[in-house]
């Protein structure tokens, strides 16, 4: 646990020292308080990559701290003397338990919380103009929304249509404005050079506004459709549960992707006991290439984690996989793994 957490404060200050220096500038220039830097932006850095990066920390911690034990000879005579090697790696396992807690609450209570304040301090003073192009909706109330592009330096819609339909999917009416905005204040739509047409079951009527404002009321908001993908990060449980069940409703394309945040905060701390079961397994050998060779397998088979993650990512993304499947096939296949080498180590 002490080597955890060293090596979590190592890893973070370095990251936090490259961070400063990529982003300096722009503290600077948009005078972003120092205030506002440490606690509201890298405190809340260190939680959340602090957090994301815990297993493979602890997998890094592991094999550094049982492979000293092996060149020490501190594991051949704990098997000599007649104990089982499931008892060597009981404290192991129970510290990847406290581990996992302290994540899986980190994930669930801590950090919607931290990144709401990070994601308003970047959106401030770090990142740059958010635009969206060939925006497309559909809402609960069988409203049909979709516009050309937003900028959010000018905050407002330009090409913006809204189709209302029946149940039925039968056209209502069609608004179309040149450009579309909302005041943030009253949350009321300003609609600039409109044109709605209405459909009717033996004539249709047009309403044009040429040069002309609509003052109108939507139950969406400019925001809800402007908003960026990693809103998902500031969300409860609950609450990405809800927004996920929404965004299918309106058609979203990033469906998978709000799932996975949903699912790996859950899989993910459990990617401990994993990792844990086979740094202990690879580390406990002493070998004569020193820690070096454990440290050097222990990494492949890091990366090789990752890029499983990755994989079955993409492939609930691009491919339609079951994302709650490929979230834990990761934890599976590395399982398998790590009970293999449990069971071929010198015991």
């Amino acid at each position: 646990m002490v080597t955890f957490f060293f090596m979590l404060g190592v890893i973070m200050l370095l990251a936090m020292v490259f961070d400063l220096s990529e982003r300096l500038t722009d503290f600077i220039q948009r005078e972003a308080p120092v205030q506002a830097i440490i606690f509201d932006y890298y405190l809340s850095f260190i939680i959340y990559f602090g957090n994301m990066f815990s297993p493979l920390i602890t997998f890094v911690a592991v094999i550094w701290f049982t492979a000293k034990m092996a060149q020490n000879s501190e594991i051949i005579p704990m098997i000599n003397s007649g104990r089982p090697f499931r008892r060597i790696l009981r404290p192991y396992m129970l510290g990847a338990t406290i581990l996992m807690l302290i994540s899986l609450f980190m994930n669930h209570f801590v950090l919607p919380i931290t990144n709401r304040n990070l994601l308003e301090f970047e959106e401030q003073y770090y990142r740059n103009v958010r635009s969206v192009s060939n925006y497309f909706a559909e809402f609960p109330s069988n409203q049909i929304v979709y516009f050309d592009s937003y900028r959010s330096d000018r905050n407002n819609a330009q090409g913006f249509v809204v189709e209302q339909r029946t149940e039925n999917d039968d056209v209502v009416s069609i608004l179309r404005a040149k450009q579309a905005e909302q005041d943030d204040s009253t949350k009321r739509w300003l609609l600039n050079d409109y044109f709605i047409r209405y459909f009717g079951e033996t004539n249709d009527s047009i309403v044009v506004g040429t040069g002309m404002v609509l003052d109108t009321i939507f139950p969406f908001s400019i925001k809800e459709l402007t908003q960026r993908e990693s809103v998902v990060r500031t969300m409860g449980f609950y609450q990405i549960r809800d927004f996920i069940e929404l965004e299918k409703k309106k058609g979203s394309a990033n469906i998978a992707k709000y799932e996975i945040e949903l699912y790996q905060r859950t899989s993910f701390p459990f990617a401990n006991y994993v990792l844990t079961l086979i740094g202990m397994a690879i580390a406990s050998r002493k070998t004569r290439g020193g820690i070096g060779a454990n440290i050097a397998a222990g990494l492949f088979l890091a990366f090789m984690y990752i890029f499983a993650m990755k994989v079955t990512a993409v492939a609930a993304e691009n491919v339609g996989f079951p994302s709650y499947i490929a979230v834990w096939i990761p934890n599976i296949i590395f399982g398998v793994i790590g009970l293999f080498i449990y069971r071929i180590a010198p015991k």
